[in-house]
This record gives C-alpha cells, structure tokens and sequence, in this order.
C-alpha cells in the first residue's frame, strides 16, 4: 500500500557518536510497534512507537536522541511498511543486533534464543496460541532478515519465564485428551516483566530465587 510520508524533525547526523554498539528492540504488537535503540552500556537510546496500523491515522513516533519529536504518517500502512520506516530510520546507527519480544513459545521454549530457520517457523507455527500477537512477531523477524540477512537475532519469549510451573500449576481441571492433544494448559504471560521484576527484587533485597508465574 502506498503511503504519504511526512516528518517534522531529521533525525540525521544528530549525535550518533553517542551510541555505542547499539542494540535494536522490537516489540511488534497485533497494532502497534514498539522499538528501542540501545547503547552497549543502557545509558543511551533511541525509541519509537508505530501505532493505528491499518487505519488512516496509521503513524510512527520518533523520539531521537537529543530529545527530539519526528513523526511519520503513514495512512493504512501496516507492519510490512511500518517496520521498513523504522528501519530505515534506525540505519544510520550501525546497530549490531536485534532482540524480539515473542509473546508465545508453547512449550517448547524456556529461554531466549537466538533465531534460525527453525526458531521462526516455531514463532508462525505457534500463531495457533497467539493468533494477534505471534503473526506480528515473525513479520518483525523477516523484516530485519530482508535487509540484513547476517544480523544476530534473538527472540525472547513471554512464556518462557513460567516454564518452570509444576502441572498442578499449569493443567486445568479438563479431560486429559484436551491437554495432551490441544495443548490447553496456562502457559504464563508478560514474562519478561516478570522476569525484571524478580531480578530487580532479589538485587534489592540481596534474597536469591526463581519466582515463576
């Protein structure tokens, strides 16, 4: 779809020195995008949303690195071309790999890990649990793959964090068959919120432990 494309401030030449080794993160929603440039030392970044994806008031907000606001209309756009305008905005910094926010790895997952073919045919195989959400995840992936086919990415997943429940957490009071054949069972989410939280807790308190949904 084409799209009409404004922007109020240029984010060109404006203090990239500042970056080091800048990590990309994206968090592709089932409407909106997320996106964070990070220096190596978390002391500097970049950030954005891309929101009302599909809709007229389709947009992308830009904040540089000196404070700026840049804003790029982008009616009816929708991931494909949200996600190549991030992209492009981001270029100039050099970033040097791209994490994911993944909001479904079954149960097959209970860590981040670094995408492959297989890592992303999981992520649209497991569309089936996350209908809004995984589809949007993978496009983000196959967005950075287009441009940079040799950029390390690593997916993180939501559900991962809860992976340590015992059953008596995670199945329902249901026939067997619908857990075993279906896969109905509370697989945990918002882990990487609970994930920090945790890690923050126990820094704070000096206690040590898993805590997982």
């Amino acid at each position: 779809m084409s799209a009409s494309l404004t922007t109020t401030f240029d984010d060109k030449n404006s203090e990239t020195s500042t970056l080091t080794s800048p990590t990309l993160v994206l968090n592709c929603g089932s409407s909106s995008i997320k996106y964070a440039l990070i220096s190596d030392d978390n002391s500097t970044r970049i950030t954005g949303l891309a929101e009302n994806l599909g809709l007229d008031t389709a947009r992308i907000k830009h904040t540089t690195l000196n404070g700026e606001k840049l804003e790029i209309s982008i009616p009816g756009g929708r991931h494909k071309l949200a996600l190549q305008k991030i992209l492009e905005l981001l270029e100039q910094y050099h970033f040097i790999a791209v994490g994911h926010r993944v909001v479904h790895g079954g149960r097959e997952y209970s860590k981040a890990v670094r995408v492959d073919e297989h890592a992303l045919e999981e992520v649209k195989r497991l569309k089936i649990l996350a209908p809004l959400h995984n589809p949007a995840n993978a496009l983000g992936i196959e967005a950075v793959q287009a441009i940079y086919p040799d950029m390390p990415q690593v997916v993180v997943f939501d559900t991962a964090f809860h992976q340590t429940m015992p059953p008596v957490a995670f199945r329902y009071a249901l026939p067997k068959y619908l857990y075993e054949e279906h896969k109905i069972r509370r697989y945990g989410f918002h882990g990487t919120s609970h994930a920090y939280v945790s890690e923050r807790t126990s820094q704070i308190t000096e206690i040590k432990g898993h805590m997982a949904g």
